[in-house]
């Protein structure tokens, strides 16, 4: 019990710092960057020029490219989950297997994240990246659409 409450609440945590960039990253119209609303509600990354944006979006564009395997797989494998979980007859060996594909899964989600937001630092001027820890702390182009929501965490019995 200790155990998946440390676990479960290193997910959270971790999920919340990538949702906390991947809503600050994403201003401007449609799925840019720049003023305005747009993919996420937080505030643009301040002072980009039209080179830093087209860079910054190609970035994106290809991590969300590069992680959609992974996102379709790991939603597989949560419904497998789901599905041992509602199994009377479920092996827990089956069970415990299949929740440590899913973390995998998620860290490397993460750290997919984590790249593209060390990645995007580097295109950043001195000022700007003053300036970057009031507009993200850390990586949060974590896995958007993958279905994290208030389920995420709960435990068994398909609640996961």
């Amino acid at each position: 019990m200790k155990k998946t409450i440390i676990i479960g609440s290193s997910v959270a945590l971790a999920l919340a710092l990538v949702a906390t960039v991947a809503l600050a990253w994403s201003p401007g119209s449609g799925r840019g960057f720049g003023p305005g609303p747009g993919f996420g509600a937080g505030p643009a990354i301040p002072n980009l020029t039209a080179e830093q944006s087209t860079r910054i979006q190609a970035l994106r564009d290809a991590f969300l490219t590069e992680i959609e395997p992974l996102q379709k797989d790991f939603l597989a494998k949560r419904t497998e989950l789901r599905s041992l979980w509602s199994d009377p007859n479920a092996d827990p060996a089956a069970i415990a297997a299949k929740q440590k594909e899913i973390f995998n899964l998620q860290s490397q989600l993460q750290e997919k994240g984590s790249n593209l937001a060390l990645e995007i630092r580097k295109l950043l001027t001195p000022e700007q990246l003053a300036q970057f820890p009031a507009v993200g702390s850390g990586p949060s182009f974590g896995p958007r659409g993958m279905g994290f929501g208030p389920m995420m965490g709960r435990g068994p019995f398909g609640r996961w």
